[in-house]
């Protein structure tokens, strides 16, 4: 709870000491955490991955903010984590930073973005801004 609450993510209420709900977004989104001692579902990203959306400027600045908080930016689909990345797609692309929650939980800060020139190549986000100034 301490990591999400550490990401700006706000308490909202516990159950029983074993179940805290937190808002993502306040009356909109909900993160509930669990409290067990057991975990055997081994890492997928359909069940143990979420994606957070942020603001391009957010997103920018991503890197240094999740160092700033004692999170490490992770390597994701060939990238290291030295800033964020883009995944282009047809008329769209979404540029984004993959980390891991206290629980090996893997997380990510994404942020959808025009893709002018239908570009399809994976690349860092200052290339992408540079090719479509």
């Amino acid at each position: 709870m301490e990591f999400y609450t550490g990401l700006g993510i706000v308490l909202d209420h516990i159950v029983e000491d074993r179940l805290a709900f937190l808002w993502i977004v306040k009356d909109k989104n909900w993160l509930g955490l669990w409290k067990t001692d057991k975990v055997e579902l081994e890492y997928h990203p359909l069940i143990r991955h979420k994606a957070f959306q942020v603001s391009l400027e957010g997103l920018k600045n991503s890197v240094s903010w999740l160092k700033n908080k004692g999170y490490k930016p992770r390597e994701a689909f060939g990238f290291e984590p030295i800033e964020p990345f883009v995944m282009p797609h047809k008329d769209y692309a979404h540029a984004k930073i993959h980390f891991n929650d206290a629980d090996g939980n893997s997380l990510e800060f994404i942020c959808k973005i025009d893709n002018p020139k239908k570009l399809t190549e994976r690349m860092f986000l200052s290339e992408w801004e540079e090719i479509n100034k």
